[in-house]
This record gives C-alpha cells, structure tokens and sequence, in this order.
C-alpha cells in the first residue's frame, strides 16, 4: 500500500477585479495573490505562492488586447525534502498553452531506469541525444514546482454575426512550462524542464471562439506549436465545456 499523509493546510488570499463583465470582458483587469501552508501538526511541511492576473486594453469599439499570466512556486520546509507530487503544477492544454496535450508539459517520471547509489544510470537505452529512457515505457508528465505561463490575445468580433454579446473569438499567443528544481538524475536527462530556463518554455499560436449557451461555456481552439520541447505531446484541435479563455 502506499504512503497515506494528514496535512492541514492555511491559504491567504488577496484579488481585486475591475472587469467591465464577469463574463467575456473587454476592458478592465483582474488579479489574485494566493499563499498556501501546512500548519504545524502535519505529516509534511510545504508551502504554494500563486499569482494570477490579466489585463483587457481596448484598442476600438471592436478591438481589445488582453494579457494574461500565471505563476506559481511551492517548496517543503522543515523536515521534508521537496514538494510532495500530488501538488505539482502542470501545464499544456485549454487554459494553458494551447496546441498541447493537458499536462504534457514540464518534467517526466522515469520508471524502470535504474540508477546506482552514485546517481549514475546503470539500467536504461540512450536515445539520440544521449537520455536515457525504458524501452517499453513512455515517460509521464510529473509535473513540477514551478510555474510559469501567460499570453497575448487580439479579441474581435465574428464576421457575419450580428449579435456578439454571447460569442468571442481570438488571436492567441501561449507560451509556459513547468519547471522541477528537485528533478533526480535520470529525470533531468529525460527533460529540459529541471532547471528554470525561460528560453526552453513552450508557445504556440491559433485561433480561439467561446460560445455561451444554456449548457454553459463552449469553448473550441486551433492551435500549432512555434516552439516544441523535448517529449512535448501537441493537439492541434482543443475543446472545452465550462472554460472560457
């Protein structure tokens, strides 16, 4: 069976939001600062920073930019050595970076690559740029410790439609990663997500469209990856039920 922990955990928060709307905004912005931490009593000691924020710019009575971004950084304290897995951030994917697969981003896990007592890899098959990787297995996303994303958008109306209230649609710049400052050996020769490189961060460019019906958000992207890291898993054609962008 596995290991089984009691942690209880505090969050301070902060936000403030001058949106002209609370749906489909075009003009105002929005922030939130978050901080989370195990209290004192708990199996394991770590703490998560999270910051959100946008901005909408108008350029014209059809026309808006909006700025997005999104940051976030745990680590553990005390006794425990690194942020627990479960709460890792991940990235890829619709409300992300667009034109990649949910969570592909980032760091991977290296099952069955065997390392020795020296972290050297004694068990394993190099690729051809010399990482070590199972065969038989694919490495899964792992997610990390760090995050870091955002993007532009150019907003415009959809040609042809009268009524815009309850459409949006969209030029969209994505870019972001996650990175693992705790990453083992044999993962970072997996990955270039283990050190905070902002050069290595994925981006990808498209097309965007959010509908709002009685279901709810509908929400559609195209997108194609510009920049691709290592072990990256790309879909071009995205949907969403709930999410706007």
């Amino acid at each position: 069976e596995g290991d089984s922990y009691l942690n209880w955990k505090a969050s301070f928060g902060w936000s403030e939001s001058t949106l002209n709307r609370g749906v489909l905004a075009t003009r105002g912005h929005s922030q939130s600062f978050v901080v989370e931490t195990t209290l004192p009593g708990s199996d394991l000691s770590f703490y998560k920073v999270d910051y959100r924020g946008q901005i909408f710019a108008p350029i014209n009575d059809d026309y808006t930019m909006r700025f997005h971004t999104q940051l976030g950084y745990g680590d553990s304290f005390g006794d425990t050595s690194e942020l627990p897995f479960y709460e890792h951030y991940y990235a890829g994917g619709f409300n992300s970076v667009r034109g990649f697969e949910d969570s592909s981003l980032g760091p991977r896990s290296t099952p069955s690559v065997v390392t020795n007592e020296q972290g050297e890899i004694v068990y394993g098959v190099p690729d051809a740029n010399g990482r070590y990787t199972d065969p038989d297995q694919d490495p899964l996303p792992f997610g990390g410790n760090v995050l870091i994303q955002g993007g532009a958008e150019l907003l415009f109306p959809l040609p042809f439609v009268k009524d815009q209230r309850s459409l949006r649609t969209s030029l969209f710049w994505d870019v972001g990663n996650v990175y693992d400052t705790n990453c083992t050996d044999s993962q970072k020769q997996l990955s270039d997500s283990c050190d905070i490189d902002l050069g290595s961060m994925a981006s990808s460019v498209g097309v965007g469209l959010t509908w709002i019906t009685a279901l709810g958000p509908l929400s559609f992207s195209l997108a194609a990856p510009i920049k691709k890291p290592d072990n990256a898993d790309t879909q071009v054609f995205q949907f969403s039920l709930g999410q706007t962008f």
